[in-house]
């Protein structure tokens, strides 16, 4: 319950549907009581059981309202059949009935009506407050999960949340009120049977309870293996050609199908768990019941202190206990398994966030003059990836950092766009540290291209408009001319407003290159980050992308982290980086003289 009280904070917004859903559900467990209660009429006019009175009778007060009831029903019977004939006095109860039970429906149908609104709007805003909060979240956070399973909880997990708001407001309200006013009835009608039910809400009550305690643990297991399952589905949509080209599609069918089986078998225990609640709950309920037939019949056939017709109405109203009684049962088992759910989606939304602003965060949308990385240590786990690292960056130069795979360059560009902040020193821009910059025109500064293209499943204007979303067309196409993209932009079939695929996959690897430049150029940033942006490129491509980067460079502050010697030859300053260390800098034509590290790499051309 824990978990719902803080998932309760999104039906804020929808009290108002919740509250009409609750007055909603109160008339219906009235007029649910009151359609039972009105067959004793029905069955005092069929099995002619009134007692004949004449004078209407006088309310004497609270204590003595049953016996005015009984009284004032039986006059109402007496002078109706002397006056219309037994045909239209039965014809009226049969109308009364009718009434009830279609008021009883009406209200049914309306505290539905009402909670759908809350139930979805719960669900749509939990889904936002999830992806925000997914967006908002350090890459650093992502290294470490699977993307199927916050996949599964966004989806599954939330809609698991939806069915279980449902089953707590009639936990709460619906079922409860129906059993409480059927109670009130009964012991109106005879308080010696009703004892009866006092016994059995308790015992069932337990029973129903033992059932259900491994019901959360086996439902938290089944949402994780549904979690994995989905993430092999998200690697396999990302890796059909090396799982054809490799032939190991056995493997991951395998894989999948070993998951699946765990879910079946899972879902298989947790259902049939679940399911043993209603005919447990019905089956206490029908001993009890053939309890109150035994002792009810005794008392109207050998004690005469209940009448036919009220014994036959206490019975169906006993019986009318057992529905919610079920119903409370089945909920209790949604409100465990969406316990579960809750806590894996809580897990998410309670995650804090290491990487966000602080309090009166300097707000910066100008870059004057130099960037400045003093002293800084790094590690992403155990061993620290830069150690005692500095660098100088003045505004205006190609600054190119180079070195063997591992060596730090890239995490470099993730530290300066803080993706991950430092443990040790500082990265400052105009001697303000980044940390307490506001991280929107922190990153507002830049424009990153990265070695992957990251694409989307959009418009080629959409996804080059990213960074200015207000960008008009002649922009978009004055930004591609720049990336040399535009020639081939031009020949796709519906020019800008082409769909490019999913990951731009309808692309070629350079055009996709060209339009993560074009991207950076339309943001027209004082700051770009180059992270290996030709390295995935055959050479003629790697052309094409290097003049756009040329283009692109002018008059701004660059950090290239260079892969091949091409990209920066013409840099400002080359840095070169081993372990974590600077072992040389200067440009390509010193440290070529110097016969160092730099040389070697050259000589080599692998510049990793």
């Amino acid at each position: 319950m824990n978990y719902f009280k803080k998932i309760f904070r999104f039906a804020r917004p929808y009290k108002k549907y919740a509250v009409l859903n609750v007055i909603c559900n109160i008339f219906y467990a009235l007029f649910a009581t009151l359609s039972m209660v009105s067959l004793i009429p029905m069955l005092t006019v069929l099995f002619k059981e009134e007692k004949r009175i004449e004078i209407p009778p006088v309310y004497e007060g609270l204590g003595h309202l049953k016996s005015y009831l009984e009284d004032y029903l039986n006059y109402y019977i007496t002078t109706t059949i002397d006056s219309q004939g037994p045909e239209y006095t039965l014809g009226v109860m049969v109308a009364i009935i009718i009434s009830l039970f279609l008021l009883k429906n009406i209200f049914n149908y309306l505290a539905m009506f009402f909670i759908t609104f809350l139930r979805n709007g719960v669900l749509k805003d939990v889904r936002n407050a999830m992806y925000k909060k997914v967006v908002e979240l350090p890459i650093a956070y992502f290294s470490e999960k699977r993307k199927g399973d916050v996949i599964a909880r966004i989806s599954s997990d939330v809609l698991e949340i939806q069915h279980s708001f449902l089953s707590i407001l009639e936990l709460v309200v619906r079922e409860p009120l129906t059993i409480i006013f059927t109670i009130v009835a009964m012991f109106a009608l005879s308080p010696k049977l009703t004892l009866f039910v006092f016994i059995f809400i308790p015992i069932s009550g337990f029973i129903i309870s033992a059932i259900g305690k491994r019901l959360k643990k086996q439902s938290d297991k089944a949402q994780l293996e549904q979690g994995y399952f989905l993430s092999v589905i998200e690697e396999t949509l990302g890796g059909l050609k090396v799982i054809k080209g490799f032939n190991s599609e056995s493997y991951f069918n395998k894989r999948f199908g070993d998951s699946t089986k765990r879910f079946y078998n899972l879902s298989n225990r947790i259902l049939n768990r679940q399911n043993l609640a209603s005919p447990t709950s019905e089956f206490m309920g029908i001993i009890v019941i053939a309890i109150l037939l035994w002792y009810g019949g005794h008392m109207v056939l050998i004690e005469k202190s209940l009448n036919g017709p009220t014994f036959i109405t206490y019975m169906g109203l006993a019986y009318n206990i057992l529905t919610p009684a079920k119903a409370i049962s089945k909920a209790s088992y949604g409100v465990k398994k969406g316990n579960a759910a809750a806590e894996r989606v809580l897990a998410i939304l309670e995650e804090e966030n290491p990487i966000a602003d602080i309090e009166n965060a300097v707000v910066k949308d100008h870059f004057e003059k130099d960037i400045k990385v003093e002293h800084i240590d790094f590690r992403y786990e155990e061993e620290n990836v830069l150690k005692d690292f500095s660098l100088h960056i003045p505004k205006g130069k190609t600054v190119a950092l180079v070195g063997q795979s591992g060596s730090g360059k890239s995490t470099i560009a993730n530290l300066l766009t803080r993706f991950y902040d430092v443990q040790q020193g500082r990265i400052a821009i105009d001697d303000t540290d980044i940390r307490d910059m506001e991280l929107h025109s922190l990153r507002g500064l830049m424009g990153l291209v990265t070695q992957d293209s990251i694409l989307f499943n959009d418009t080629v204007k959409a996804n080059v408009s990213l960074g200015k979303e207000d960008a008009t067309d002649q922009e978009v196409e004055d930004a591609l001319k720049v990336a040399n993209a535009y020639e081939f932009v031009r020949e796709l079939p519906q020019g800008i407003h082409t769909n490019i695929g999913d990951s731009g996959n309808k692309l070629s690897g350079g055009q996709k290159q060209r339009l993560s430049i074009a991207r950076a150029v339309l943001k027209n940033p004082p700051i770009m980050i180059l992270d290996e942006a030709t390295s995935a490129l055959d050479t003629e491509s790697e052309k094409l992308v290097q003049k756009a980067l040329e283009n692109m460079m002018k008059n701004r502050t660059s950090v290239v982290i260079a892969h091949r010697l091409s990209t920066i030859q013409n840099a400002d300053l080359i840095v070169v980086m081993q372990k974590g260390k600077i072992v040389e800098q200067g440009t390509h034509d010193e440290l070529i003289a110097g016969n160092g590290t730099y040389k070697k790499l050259v000589d080599m051309q692998s510049f990793d």
